[in-house]
């Protein structure tokens, strides 16, 4: 296991200060916020702490309500909404600086038999033969208004091995085309067998590049090419077979609307072996500066 993806375990192993209250802290991230996929990934955490070992996330909801100060910890306080026969349902509210910042509903289910099918997996090239973050970001350099930015985003990913199949918006700015984007990503180092660890680092890094496929339908670079303004608004995932986040899973991801200072993201997240695992779809705000 490398260094990085250590620290990121340490930061998802939340400190339990009461029956359904938990404290986490943040890691240094590229811009002075607390990303995105860390807090909902926390706040997975907390709810799967009150949940019995027999039910695995099936779904989440979730709203990104404030800016995170990375200098402050957060508490996540778990509301028990049901307990059913099959289907669990937790509510989790994020708050730092006596307000929330994130509020997340997670539904959890035992295992069942049932109807199987799936859509058809799309085409993409073997991961090994793409160049990793290491490889590929330092290209870039130029192209952002701060050029030590690449040097934050190695770190800020380092615990996940993330390898573009295209360019990314950055590398094509002013030349739009297709909204549609595809990258694999595993962790960087084996984890345990624990089926919440492996949703919660699915959870972590669905944030990461979800909404680049709007940029790159108007040529847009993004936020640290200076030529737009996001944030992420709401979040939701389905996880629909299990899968292991520390082997090489495919995230094909498209853009079907921009409007009203608004991009809506939708992604499908494949295992190696062609079956479909995940469902994302997140609206963020994607506003051109003035």
């Amino acid at each position: 296991m490398t260094r990085a993806l250590d620290e990121l375990l340490d930061l998802l192993d939340l400190e339990q200060i009461e029956q359904n209250i938990f404290r986490g802290r943040s890691r240094s991230a590229v811009v002075p916020r607390v990303f995105g996929g860390q807090v909902a990934a926390q706040a997975l955490v907390a709810a799967g702490r009150t949940v019995p070992e027999d039910r695995t996330a099936h779904s989440l909801h979730s709203y990104f309500l404030r800016m995170g100060d990375p200098g402050a910890p957060i508490v996540y306080s778990v509301d028990r909404i049901r307990d059913g026969r099959s289907f669990t349902t937790r509510r989790v509210v994020a708050v730092q600086h006596g307000q929330p910042i994130f509020h997340l509903s997670a539904s959890f289910q035992t295992q069942e038999e049932g109807l199987e099918h799936q859509a058809a997996v799309p085409d993409a090239p073997d991961p090994e033969s793409l160049p990793t973050a290491e490889q590929m970001l330092p290209r870039y350099a130029d192209r952002f208004v701060d050029p030590k930015v690449v040097d934050r985003l190695l770190e800020a990913r380092a615990a996940v091995d993330l390898r573009y199949v295209d360019e990314p918006p950055y590398g094509t700015a002013g030349s739009p085309r297709e909204p549609r984007s595809q990258v694999w990503f595993r962790a960087n180092g084996t984890l345990a067998d624990d089926p919440l660890l492996h949703v919660c680092l699915a959870t972590y890094v669905s944030d990461m590049t979800l909404l680049d496929s709007v940029l790159l339908a108007h040529g847009r670079g993004g936020w640290a090419v200076g030529d737009v303004v996001g944030a992420s608004l709401d979040h939701a995932m389905w996880f629909h077979r299990p899968f292991r986040a520390d082997e090489w899973l495919l995230y094909d991801q498209e853009s079907p609307s921009a409007s009203g200072g608004r991009g809506l993201g939708q992604a499908r997240i494949w295992t190696r072996d062609g079956r479909l695992a995940i469902s994302v779809i997140q609206e963020g705000v994607v506003r051109v500066p003035r």
